[in-house]
């Protein structure tokens, strides 16, 4: 993905340009040199804004139309697993029924330093909004056609998740809306909590109301220098929203790409448009390289701690606890009623004995 101007740089641009008629260019070296001069300033503004120099598509590691190499055969570069179908515009993990699972997974690891993946996806369906379910997700894991509870994948796993959940399972007032992005690195012991929606293990996400969209939804993820970066475009505006961005993350080489989805009582269509994988070319300070030198075993971020989230169990509201306190009171009274008649018996038969 080349780098673009942004907005403070085309202002800045805009700018000088208006102070030009302050100017007599009386020839053309006086020209050039003022077009060389904005020409250094503009490069040396977006090399602020990126690390990275080019960038190169690597069709291997990328799942596009025609969608060619997907399937059994010995040549295929993707497996195929579950309810997966493949159409000549999208690959469909799975359809809008209930109790389904599907995924695609890449045959080849993955062992570029620096890359950048480009999802384009599709959720849609026929159920209203949070009577659906339960989402997608997309993996770059050291094991690969593994299902499981986790949007169609395997649970305690090791290398990198980004979960894109649609049915909120903890409480509706939590601060946050769906649907939701979110990233998780898993080290092979950490579980995914579907019942707080996966916060106590979560880096980083964002609300992207991205089902039942009218335009194309995409996200982004770029890996560089230990930086973990998470971007959305889902409104329609072509332009990127932040989403995550997440710095000391060390990924190992050789996992593999992957996409997974799942439904249970409830049920979208969830649809893989494309996933376009870019190397990119990154200089790097010899710092840089010094830190970067050390072998990566077990996928880990720095302070971890601070990502962590302690989920506490949601207190009683008033109605609740007024009806539990009115059934506890009329079970203690049935309690009673059935000790006093037993009771009541009991005497009865001991003072017949004595007649």
């Amino acid at each position: 993905m080349v780098a673009t101007i942004t907005k403070t740089n085309l202002g800045g641009f805009r700018s000088f340009c208006s102070l030009c008629p302050m100017f007599h260019l009386k020839n053309i070296r006086e020209l050039t040199c003022l077009f060389v001069t904005v020409c250094m300033l503009m490069s040396q503004s977006l090399a602020d804004e990126q690390d990275f120099i080019e960038d190169f598509l690597k069709r291997e590691y990328s799942l596009v139309k025609p969608y060619r190499g997907l399937g059994g055969s010995s040549s295929s570069q993707w497996d195929l697993m579950g309810t997966t179908m493949v159409t000549p515009d999208y690959v469909r993990l799975t359809p809008d029924l209930q109790s389904r699972q599907g995924a695609v997974w890449s045959r080849i690891p993955l062992f570029l330093r620096d890359w950048e993946l480009k999802v384009h996806f599709k959720i849609h369906g026929q159920g209203k909004k949070n009577l659906n379910g339960d989402g997608m997700a997309i993996w770059l894991t050291k094991d690969r056609m593994q299902d499981g509870p986790v949007f169609g994948s395997m649970n305690q796993f090791t290398g990198l998740g980004i979960f894109v959940d649609t049915y909120p399972n903890a409480d509706k007032n939590l601060d946050r809306g769906f649907p939701y992005v979110s990233l998780m690195l898993g080290n092979g012991t950490l579980s995914y909590d579907h019942d707080y929606d996966g916060r106590p293990t979560e880096l980083g996400g964002c609300t992207a109301i991205a089902r039942n969209a009218v335009y194309d939804t995409f996200f982004l993820l770029r890996y560089s220098k230990t930086r973990l970066t998470l971007m959305v475009d889902v409104e329609g505006k072509q332009e990127w929203k932040d989403c995550a961005d997440i710095t000391g993350v060390r990924l190992p080489s050789g996992y593999y790409l992957g996409a997974s989805s799942a439904t249970g009582d409830l049920s979208d269509n969830h649809d893989i448009i494309s996933m376009k994988l870019y190397q990119l070319t990154v200089e790097r300070t010899p710092e840089e390289e010094e830190d970067e030198q050390e072998e990566v075993t077990i996928p880990s971020v720095d302070n971890m701690e601070q990502f962590q989230v302690e989920v506490q169990e949601e207190g009683m509201s008033g109605v609740q606890f007024f009806v539990t306190l009115l059934f506890s009171v009329l079970g203690l009274g049935v309690l009673a009623v059935v000790g006093l008649t037993v009771y009541g018996r009991w005497k009865e038969n001991r003072r017949k004995r004595f007649y």
